[in-house]
């Protein structure tokens, strides 16, 4: 595959930084928006403070910052201009609100205190998948029964607008299915931005159940694709993973999984216990990973010890 961004941009500073290694990324923006006392119940999720409560977003972010991280990843995970549209929210304001959240990612890393002065702060803004936006669970699921030019459609004009609003690179998070990353790798062709492209899987499958070396393959050649890798996965899932991704991309990998514990889409609530042990880490690191965070459920004192691991990690 090839593109304008291999001729245009060469490696931005991010791949540069990512292509080294060692980065951090942050935890479950989610969570932390519900530590503060914010009901995330609604069907845009995180996305509904962007209208209602912007300033907790940005306290959010700051939080992961603070804690360590290099990278964060912007409120826009379930953010697009159909769910905007089901709240009565126009497409002009949506998109100001999708280039919001670049900007509120911005202004915590502007505003955030450190210890370690000079360190780059990174912006990742998230696309999640057509799933997201149903609000149903059905991320975890895939197959839609829409065609990939469909998806490309719903995703192209979103990406345009984030990708518009100068954020670092573009998360392709949690995609739980192949055809759809294809879809992914198509829409974001020429706008400027490098992206990642993160699976959501179950053991050495997609979520929708195909191999991971079909899944990966796809962006082994998408120069604007400058990592790939794993996120809201149980955290055993993601050694062997990220092995995978390495192997058959050859790119620096990305691995963010979730607590381990289970989403319950129908009760709205997460089940079982924490698996999640930063310990892991080193495991994940010696596979191949380069950028490494966590997802739902993990919060900053997790990615703080990340961040600053005791000497035997």
């Amino acid at each position: 595959m090839t593109s304008d961004f291999a001729d245009g941009a060469a490696l931005s500073s991010f791949a540069a930084a990512l292509a080294s290694g060692g980065l951090v990324l942050d935890g479950g923006l989610s969570n932390q928006l519900e530590a503060a006392g914010h009901d995330l119940g609604d069907a845009l999720w995180s996305a509904r403070l962007l209208d209602e409560d912007p300033e907790a977003i940005v306290r959010a972010h700051r939080a992961y910052f603070e804690a360590g991280a290099d990278v964060v990843i912007t409120s826009s995970y379930q953010a697009t201009f159909e769910g905007f549209a089901r709240r009565g929210i126009g497409r002009e304001r949506a998109a100001g609100l999708l280039a919001l959240s670049v900007d509120s990612a911005r202004e915590a890393a502007r505003s955030a205190r450190t210890d370690r002065p000079g360190r780059p702060r990174w912006v990742a803004a998230s696309a999640g998948p057509y799933g997201a936006m149903l609000a149903d669970g059905s991320e975890y699921r895939g197959r839609y029964g829409l065609s990939a030019g469909e998806l490309e459609l719903f995703h192209r004009p979103r990406l345009e607008v984030l990708a518009a609003a100068g954020p670092d690179v573009l998360a392709l998070e949690t995609v739980p299915d192949a055809d759809e990353a294809a879809a992914l790798l198509r829409a974001v062709r020429g706008l400027g931005v490098p992206a990642w492209l993160s699976y959501t899987v179950a053991g050495d499958r997609t979520r929708a159940g195909q191999p991971l070396e079909e899944a990966f393959a796809l962006a082994a050649d998408a120069d604007e694709v400058v990592a790939v890798g794993v996120n809201c996965c149980a955290p055993q899932d993601v050694s062997g993973a990220v092995a995978v991704a390495a192997r058959v991309t050859g790119k620096p990998v990305v691995a963010y999984p979730n607590s381990g514990e289970t989403w319950d889409a129908r009760a709205r609530a997460w089940r079982g216990r924490s698996s999640f042990a930063p310990g892991l880490v080193r495991e994940w690191r010696a596979a191949g990973a380069r950028l490494v965070g966590g997802c739902c459920r993990v919060g900053p004192d997790v990615i703080r010890s990340i961040a600053s691991p005791p000497p035997s990690v």
